[in-house]
């Protein structure tokens, strides 16, 4: 024990070792829960881009990887619906039990899409019943990510807020590696294998991922200044109401600072079918290539996060942005003109692009984006503005092919991907700086 808590009242002593080990458990079971929450989203991502034009759009002829890229673009769309609902219910009710509905509903709907028999074998019921499932995915995530953010915010100490919370995106980010990594053996099986019975097992192993995070999840503790806002009687009854009447710019700030992340779908979704059907790259490596770049991330994620408690949040957060400009450039053009035997451009562009500028925008937001709101309405706050952010990114893939085309168009896709990163930074600049205000005090503004 340190001199100073020695020097401390028992009671001051007990109190501060309780924060202590709140703070470190939020952030694990942030890191933990996002990244099996996350795993279940992004598989089918990666199912998308690899599998299911064949398996669920075979009639659609040239149109079927567009509509196939569109499943994944769905889930955004009921993303914001999804935050308010569960932005409003960890609001009024508490973090902790919204993030314990929040994975039930993943992994449930994960789960049956394993079990979804295929065009082939029921026709176009295959199609609509993937959709339903990914909607409902997409509800889950509309509150996953924020309310954990806000969470780890929450229990945090007050200098290393950006930190604690940046597990959470550490945990998103490892999510999205695994669910790569998972497809790799699959992808080594014979094809008619992989079509078959392969391509559902990722699917099917989310029973078990549930079931780890839900064990994590009850562990938690809800927030003091939580707490302290029902003892207060502060809660907001309805906090979408009070969210747009007071705080309509802090909303529209994040929701445009949010649109970097489309560059998370254009690397791991649609570079992945690009990479295989125009540079005619292997579908293992290419695999590979997302699961390492996302692995260096989850690590470079906390880093960044660090340094914008010493240094602030929006100047990491712009740098990012200006990297992503760039560098998509870069990554894009080595990929157009990368084959087969000859990627090492590919990887070290994109490594640099996916785990170092765009993790310092990654990085800092789980902090950022939560502190520009008061707590009666940060969860609903974060929540909506995300998501409708997301939406861009939801939909990434399918406006990257639609760009693209067949003669594999990569100059425009640079363009569309360098201006929502412009856009992102141009909002950060607007926001107002946030890492040296006490958690009480934050959002305190009209």
């Amino acid at each position: 024990m340190s001199a100073t808590n020695e020097t401390l009242p028992p009671e001051e002593v007990i109190l501060s070792e309780k924060r202590r080990k709140n703070a470190r458990n939020s952030a694990i079971s942030g890191f933990v829960g996002s990244a099996l929450e996350y795993y279940d989203f992004f598989i089918f991502a990666t199912a998308a881009a690899l599998y299911i034009k064949e398996l669920f759009f075979p009639e659609a002829g040239a149109a079927g990887q567009l509509f196939s890229l569109a499943t994944i673009g769905v889930a955004y769309v009921t993303r914001p619906l999804g935050a308010v609902m569960w932005g409003w219910l960890g609001d009024v009710f508490g973090r902790k039990k919204v993030l314990i509905a929040t994975l039930i509903l993943m992994g449930v709907s994960t789960f049956v899409v394993g079990l979804i028999p295929t065009y082939e074998q029921i026709g176009i019921w295959a199609p609509i019943i993937i959709i339903a499932l990914r909607l409902l995915q997409g509800l889950s995530a509309g509150g996953e990510s924020p309310g954990s953010a806000s969470l780890s915010v929450e229990h945090a100490p007050d200098h290393r807020r950006g930190f604690f919370a940046s597990w959470t995106l550490s945990g998103v980010t490892f999510g999205i590696v695994i669910s790569s990594a998972v497809f790799i053996p699959i992808a080594m099986l014979p094809q008619e294998a992989q079509m078959s019975w392969g391509w559902r097992i990722p699917f099917l192993l989310s029973l078990v991922v549930t079931a780890i995070a839900l064990i994590l999840r009850r562990t938690l503790d809800e927030p003091e200044v939580f707490t302290e806002t029902k003892e207060l009687k502060l809660v907001v009854k309805v906090p979408v109401f009070e969210l747009f009447r007071r705080y309509p710019k802090a909303l529209l700030l994040v929701t445009g600072m949010s649109l970097f992340t489309m560059v998370n779908t254009m690397i791991n979704v649609f570079t992945l079918a690009y990479g295989v059907d125009i540079s005619g790259i292997d579908r293992s490596e290419m695999l590979t290539f997302v699961s390492v770049a996302n692995l260096i991330a989850v690590g470079t994620i906390p880093v960044f996060a660090h340094i914008s408690d010493r240094i602030g949040r929006k100047p990491v957060f712009i740098t990012g942005s200006i990297g992503m400009m760039v560098l998509a450039f870069a990554f894009l053009w080595a990929l157009n003109a990368g084959g087969p035997g000859d990627t090492w451009l590919i990887w070290v562009t994109g490594i640099l692009l996916l785990s170092g500028a765009y993790s310092m925008s990654n990085g800092v937001y789980p902090a950022f984006f939560p502190e520009q709101f008061p707590p009666q309405v940060r969860y609903s706050g974060m929540a909506i503005g995300l998501m409708f952010g997301l939406l861009l990114a939801g939909f990434t893939p399918a406006i990257a092919q639609s760009i693209s085309g067949e003669a594999g168009n990569w100059f425009g896709v640079a363009l569309f991907t360098a201006g929502a990163a412009a856009i992102s930074g141009l909002c950060a600049l607007l926001s107002p700086e946030t890492y040296k205000t006490p958690t009480a005090r934050l959002g305190q503004r009209g």
